[in-house]
This record gives C-alpha cells, sequence and structure tokens, in this order.
C-alpha cells in the first residue's frame, strides 16, 4: 500500500460546540500526525487511516479557555496528552465515504463514524498529485469523561454536550 501525507498548511482539524447555548465555540488543532496507506486515493474502501492529536495545542483563540481545556476539568492533557482515531471501516456512495473508526479520548475508546465527501484531484505546480477531503462526525463529550459545566442562570449549561469535529485535508503522495 502506497503511504500519504497531509498537507497542514492547506488542512484543519477542528471543533465546534455550543456556548451558553446561543452561539459557538470553534477551535482546532495546531499539531497533529497522520498515517494514511491506500493504493488509491480515490477510493478510500481499502484505506487505513489513523490521526494522534497534541491536546496541549488545543487553539480556541482564547488562551485562558485552551488553559482550562487543558486542566484536569477537560482533557488533562498532563495524563492524557494525545486524542487518537484509527479506521475500523470504510464504506462508498459515490463521491462520499462513511469513515468509520475508534476514538480515543482520556483513555475511553468509542467508535464514531464521519460522514467524508472526496473533494476532487489535482497537481500543485511543483507536479505532485493532490486530493481532497472534509469530513464531519458528531460526539457526545460526556462519553469520553468530559462532563465539567456550569449551570446558567437562565437555564441550561454553558457548554453543550455535543461537539462536532470537522476535517478538511489535503493529501500527498510521502515521499
Amino acid at each position: 500500500m502506497a503511504k500519504w501525507i497531509i498537507d497542514q498548511s492547506h488542512s484543519n482539524i477542528g471543533f465546534e460546540v455550543k456556548h451558553m447555548m446561543v452561539s459557538k465555540v470553534r477551535g482546532h488543532f495546531d499539531e497533529y500526525t497522520a498515517h494514511i496507506e491506500s493504493e488509491d486515493l480515490t477510493d478510500l474502501t481499502t484505506a487505513n487511516i489513523s490521526f494522534n492529536f497534541d491536546v496541549a495545542k488545543i487553539n480556541t483563540n482564547n488562551v485562558d479557555r485552551d488553559n482550562h481545556l487543558k486542566s484536569a476539568d477537560f482533557f488533562d492533557v498532563e495524563i492524557f496528552p494525545s486524542i487518537e482515531f484509527k479506521s475500523t471501516n470504510i464504506t462508498k456512495d459515490g463521491d462520499e465515504y462513511k469513515v468509520t473508526g475508534d476514538l480515543t479520548i482520556k483513555d475511553v475508546t468509542k467508535p464514531i463514524t464521519f460522514d467524508v465527501e472526496y473533494g476532487g484531484k489535482g497537481v500543485n505546480p511543483w507536479g505532485v498529485e493532490v486530493y481532497g477531503f472534509e469530513g464531519e462526525a458528531k460526539v457526545n463529550r460526556e462519553d469520553f469523561g468530559l462532563t465539567w459545566n456550569a449551570p446558567l442562570e437562565t437555564g441550561g449549561f454553558l457548554v453543550g454536550k455535543d461537539i462536532k469535529i470537522k476535517v478538511e485535508l489535503e493529501i500527498n503522495p510521502q515521499s
């Protein structure tokens, strides 16, 4: 199988969660690694895909919030420095995929499925083939032990339970 790499300067691994039940907080991981093996990126059904996210590099554009997310209230990066995903099954319907795999956060592993769309193939100015994909999955953070919250005077809670994970990837052959 051929090995592929993520062009991190043209990719984003992000997330969003409801804040105060009225708006959204968005963030991303500044550092992550990915391992992708596939003979043909136009058909991911035979691919092996894994990601490792450095939780210490979480970025929501607010240092205080980022530090809180790194604390024992949430990810507890001193004990659990990374989040991992490893694909277990990939199905295809046209240019769309269901990429199912095991997501591990704080030593809790649960299956999740990303809805992934193949964005196409091109050749960059240096003659290298590039492939684009976008994907999204939703998880309940409490399923992974991320249970900290604060009640609001008006009812509800400060942080929503559902987290949308959004992935935008440009993938190149490993040289």
